[in-house]
């Protein structure tokens, strides 16, 4: 049970980060199963467990953060050669996870959108 918890307390940290990124058009939904938030329709976060949130991001963008931070970012064999990346979530810090939301939010959004969030 205490699992569950886990999960909702991460799923609400991600939701406050992403409330004061002010990422527009931001719905919580699933991907496989799993609690996620979405920009036009695609995740660009997902919550894996209660150890793991993955971050959908470019594969070379992927590659510099595991390099850079192999302590929050890492790679199991099931993500190798997909734009999505495995985060510690206990080892980030708000303000690195904040801007990985924005990172991934801007991977994921539609263009018209994200050139709006980026005039705003």
């Amino acid at each position: 049970m205490t699992s569950n918890i886990d999960m909702n307390a991460i799923a609400e940290r991600l939701q406050r980060l992403v409330a004061q990124a002010q990422l527009p058009e931001v719905e919580p939904g699933a991907h496989y199963g799993l609690p996620a938030f979405k920009v036009g329709g695609k995740s660009f976060v997902t919550v894996k467990n209660n150890e793991t949130i993955v971050l959908a991001l470019p594969i070379d963008r992927k590659e510099q953060l595991m390099e850079m931070a192999p302590e929050i970012y890492f790679q199991s064999d099931h993500y190798v050669g997909w734009p999505s990346l495995p985060t510690r979530i206990a080892a980030i810090g708000d303000d690195e996870l904040q801007m990985r939301l924005i990172e991934a939010w801007r991977f994921r959004a539609p263009k018209k959108l994200r050139a709006a969030f980026d005039a705003g």
